[in-house]
């Protein structure tokens, strides 16, 4: 006597499913406009205060004042580019921080998060110069001319290259490219196989 055939056979595998059991739930996205203000004025405030750190904690070169105006000695002369390395250092710091946790918030968002946090990142770049040169940069020459002989005069606050504005950018794409590499996966391949429709087991008689 023959028994009739399973409509499935028991050595399929079941529908796909997340290894807990409960379909998979794409987390929500944050509206557009809330994920750019959020960004913006991230980095404004970020702007702002690394400007003002960039201002208190760059060291600058100073002038001797003499009869002829003021001269920079050999050991000053080193510390013409202070501000730029500082400025760098700075920049790369908070936007490595900052870009990186953004990026994160909004990794839902898939490449156009990273060009929220690059476009922002460059914000805080201009902010935290504009800040910092308010704050400052003095002009040099009336300061000279005022001063009296053996005086020393701090060189104002200016960047002599625009390649540390870029310190910004370079770190945010930086922690972007970490946080996108470390928490990539493979799709997940079956480790079962599924016998075809032939290869059934054969009917009991």
């Amino acid at each position: 006597m023959s028994q009739p055939e399973s409509s499935q056979s028991p050595y399929l595998a079941p529908p796909s499913m997340n290894p807990f059991g409960r379909p998979a739930v794409e987390e929500p996205r944050l509206p557009w406009a809330k994920a750019v203000l959020v960004t913006v004025v991230v980095f404004l405030v970020a702007g702002v205060v690394a400007g003002w750190a960039w201002q208190q904690f760059s060291p600058l070169a100073k002038y001797t004042v003499d009869e002829q105006g003021g001269a920079l000695g050999e050991e000053q002369m080193t510390r013409i580019f202070g501000p730029d390395g500082t400025f760098t250092a700075i920049g790369f710091v908070a936007a490595v921080v900052l870009g990186g946790a953004l990026f994160w918030w909004l990794r839902n968002y898939g490449p156009w998060s990273v060009a929220i946090v690059t476009l922002g990142a460059c914000l805080g770049s201009g902010v935290c110069w504009g800040v910092g040169m308010l704050l400052g940069h003095d002009p040099i020459e009336p300061r000279l001319r005022a001063a009296h002989p053996g005086d020393l005069v701090a060189a104002p606050l200016e960047l002599h290259t625009w390649t540390p504005a870029v310190s910004w950018l370079i770190g945010a794409a930086l922690a972007c490219a970490i946080i996108a590499a470390a928490t990539w996966r493979a799709e997940p391949v079956a480790t079962t196989s599924q016998p075809a429709a032939s290869e059934s087991a054969p009917p009991v008689h």
